[in-house]
């Protein structure tokens, strides 16, 4: 993997989400980068995210398909317009609609799960992106997740 993640090169504007925000204190800290065609992305599960005795809770399951796969919509959008991330105006997307499919239980313990994305269509401000994760080379959760741009919206005071 080349280059920053994704999120490093964000503005300030979304470096504060949970998911893939650099500067939440509580965040999973997800970094994306291109393989090709392709967004990948690792993360380490960590001991309190389980869901069930050594299985990976689903709502952080959703959160890293969604945050991983919403990167790859801003970094597409960019890469499109032949623009560095993190250049302005902004171009941000946010979550117009989430599904996930969970395939098999996704352990807690062992080596970082992998997230893959791709971008499958584009209409207009649409980017709609499937996303698999992966845990020791199995795909345990699939989702595909509808981006929408949206104009940058003011920071609260």
């Amino acid at each position: 993997m080349n280059g920053l993640p994704f999120q490093d090169e964000y503005l300030e504007a979304r470096a504060d989400c949970w998911g893939c925000g650099r500067n939440n204190p509580e965040g999973l800290y997800i970094k994306s980068y291109w393989e090709g065609e392709e967004a990948v992305a690792h993360y380490q599960p960590l001991p309190h995210q389980i869901g069930h005795k050594g299985v990976m809770n689903g709502g952080v399951i959703a959160t890293l398909i969604d945050c991983h796969s919403i990167g790859l919509a801003i970094a597409h959008a960019h890469r499109e317009a032949g623009r560095a991330i993190g250049t302005s105006p902004l171009i941000t997307y946010v979550t117009g609609s989430l599904q996930v499919d969970y395939l098999k239980p996704t352990p807690v313990k062992g080596e970082p799960v992998e997230l893959r994305a791709r971008i499958k269509s584009v209409d207009g401000r649409k980017s709609l992106v499937t996303c698999s994760l992966f845990a020791g080379g199995v795909e345990t959760a699939r989702g595909e997740v509808l981006g929408v741009q949206v104009e940058e919206l003011p920071m609260p005071a």
